[in-house]
């Protein structure tokens, strides 16, 4: 069983410091002390609910990951390496693994988290919550990437309101989603995180103020970069869990 869930936004060493200050600020929570062998992780905790969010400091290139959070973390990583993951590395309390079409995740143990964290705004009227991470892959993967965490997570799945889009939806106390997104291109698959908006423009402002930049406005969301060069993405999701579900 999967008990919680957490997004780890990845990036490079030298600037996941600018990440940590701009996410902290803009999900209205508060940065632990780096944790880990090297001091690589940092969570942010909202205030009075469950952490589902962190940074992480890596060699390579910026994106995001999940990690989920299990009652038998020993268990789960079998069932994911019998439907075709493979096991990355291990250490006391963590596996990392790489799904079939390349995308890592992690398995932990659950500490009993339960309480999503609460939306949260800047100055103007657009309230955001991190929301999803996105599965980014190539052509010939997206169907047996589906396949894949379809059976892992024994979420519901239906396609996305977009073309090339798979949904994996959890239960409704769980914070953090996944949304596989079929790329054009043949590449290693990666990930980004997506913030569901009660106003996308609204929202985009305030990363802005904040030191975001803009890359490219879509039908359905707003393709952002953070100050440390990571892309992220603004959707038109409701923010709240009993809101209408889309890309």
């Amino acid at each position: 069983m999967i008990g919680w869930t957490f997004a780890f936004i990845d990036r490079p060493a030298p600037a996941v410091a600018r990440a940590t200050a701009f996410w902290s600020t803009v999900t209205g929570t508060h940065p632990s002390a780096p944790w880990g062998e090297r001091g690589e992780f940092t969570t942010l905790e909202p205030e009075a609910a469950d952490a589902c969010l962190a940074t992480q400091a890596v060699g390579g290139p910026s994106g995001a990951h999940m990690d989920f959070a299990v009652e038998d973390p020993s268990a789960f990583t079998t069932r994911a390496t019998t439907l075709g993951a493979a096991v990355v590395a291990g250490r006391p309390g963590l596996t990392v693994l790489r799904s079939p079409g390349g995308m890592p995740f992690c398995v932990v143990a659950w500490r009993g988290q339960r309480r999503r964290p609460p939306v949260f705004g800047g100055p103007g009227d657009g309230v955001a919550r991190p929301d999803q991470v996105c599965v980014d892959v190539a052509p010939g993967a997206f169907d047996a990437e589906v396949g894949f965490w379809a059976a892992l997570t024994g979420w519901e799945s239906c396609p996305g309101a977009g073309d090339g889009f798979h949904s994996l939806a959890p239960p409704a106390q769980l914070p953090v989603r996944l949304l596989v997104q079929r790329l054009d291109e043949d590449r290693p698959a990666s990930g980004h995180l997506d913030l569901a908006c009660s106003d996308p423009a609204a929202v985009r402002a305030w990363h802005e103020e904040r030191g975001a930049s803009f890359v490219a406005d879509e039908e359905h969301w707003i393709v952002m970069r953070d100050p440390a060069g990571g892309v992220y993405c603004l959707t038109g999701r409701a923010p709240e869990p009993d809101g209408p579900r889309s890309v």
